[in-house]
């Protein structure tokens, strides 16, 4: 199986038909316990999963989140102050 078709599958198993029950700022504590300097948007859902964009695939910050919201596009990072 391909890295691809692991991850959709994955993805969608966790997501697909899934509440978002709460739509927030990552609390500055967690963002400072990962070594961030940005808080970014957090995306919880029903089962208790969360997503949160990343500034780069390793990890090393919180990023924007791009979205097809109108006047909401891009969605930014909070200092972790």
């Amino acid at each position: 199986m391909s890295y691809e078709t692991d991850i959709l599958a994955k993805l969608r198993s966790a997501l697909v038909g899934k509440k978002i029950i709460k739509v927030e700022y990552m609390n500055a504590a967690d963002a400072r316990r990962m070594g961030w300097c940005n808080r970014p948007i957090a995306i919880v859902t029903e089962g208790g999963t969360v997503l949160f964009p990343l500034a780069d695939d390793e990890g090393n910050d919180g990023g924007a989140l791009a979205t097809s919201i109108p006047e909401c596009e891009t969605v930014g990072v909070l200092p972790a102050t």
